[in-house]
């Protein structure tokens, strides 16, 4: 009986394995997964189950990269809104993002209720929908806390609701606000027209966010059918994005 180095790899048993890097590279550069099928030849399933596996792959190495860098002096975080399936179901994509460098300390998605317009149709249609928001910020905000320095500057817009979860998790922390402004076309109203932005690390990698995951793009049939498969695509572009995009600018 022989031992193979490769019984430790987490490929070990995968099949089509030779495929997991070009889907990778497909996903986080605004590739759907049905355009993949149809490139690589593979079946829709597959596609998805390695959206997953390599989602899981993603979430450990931005964890494991957190506690490798430095702690963080100063970071942003807000909101960027989407939906799944109808705009009648919108989400919440929240970030936390280290200033100057941009790189991406976390995420998560939350449902989120209707708002404007939208309400009577959204509760006749699918009745109550629940708020995650609250819950899934003061979640995110505890997971980065240890890669944070206690009395860091942490930047966020007016949102009220923002003041207690960062008193409560930073305490000694300073927290800037400032007064949310409108966005412009370029960026697709993440980035903020004229003058100084003082959320641009936040604004912009948001702006990427809606630029390379194709879930995310404005005015088109790619939207996403289920929240959890958002918060995982995410993931993986949140991985590209520190090891190759702002790495490469840095060195």
């Amino acid at each position: 009986m022989t031992f193979s180095d490769a019984s430790l790899h987490p490929c070990y048993y995968q099949k089509k394995r030779q495929f997991n890097h070009l889907i990778y590279q497909g996903l986080v550069s605004g590739v759907s997964q049905r355009r993949l099928t149809r490139v690589l030849r593979l079946n829709r399933k597959t596609i998805v189950r390695k959206l997953i596996f390599l989602s899981r792959l993603a979430s450990n190495f931005l964890v494991l990269d957190r506690g490798l860098q430095k702690k963080s002096e100063t970071i942003e975080f807000d909101d960027l809104e989407t939906f799944e399936h109808s705009k009648l179901k919108p989400l919440s994509v929240i970030a936390v993002v280290e200033s100057e460098s941009r790189r991406v300390l976390g995420l998560s998605v939350a449902r989120m209720p209707a708002k404007g317009l939208l309400v009577k149709q959204s509760l006749k249609k699918y009745g109550h929908r629940q708020d995650e928001r609250k819950k899934k910020r003061q979640k995110l905000l505890k997971e980065i806390k240890p890669f944070v320095i206690a009395k860091a500057v942490i930047k966020s817009d007016e949102n009220p609701h923002y003041v207690k979860d960062v008193r409560r998790y930073f305490p000694e922390a300073k927290h800037l606000r400032y007064k949310g402004r409108r966005g412009c076309v370029v960026g697709q109203g993440e980035l903020k027209s004229g003058g100084f932005d003082p959320l641009f690390s936040l604004n912009h990698t948001l702006a990427m966010f809606r630029a390379n995951v194709n879930r995310l793009f404005r005015r088109s049939w790619n939207t996403t059918k289920r929240a959890d498969r958002l918060e995982m695509h995410l993931k993986l572009y949140a991985l590209y994005h520190n090891s190759v995009l702002i790495y490469s600018k840095s060195v």
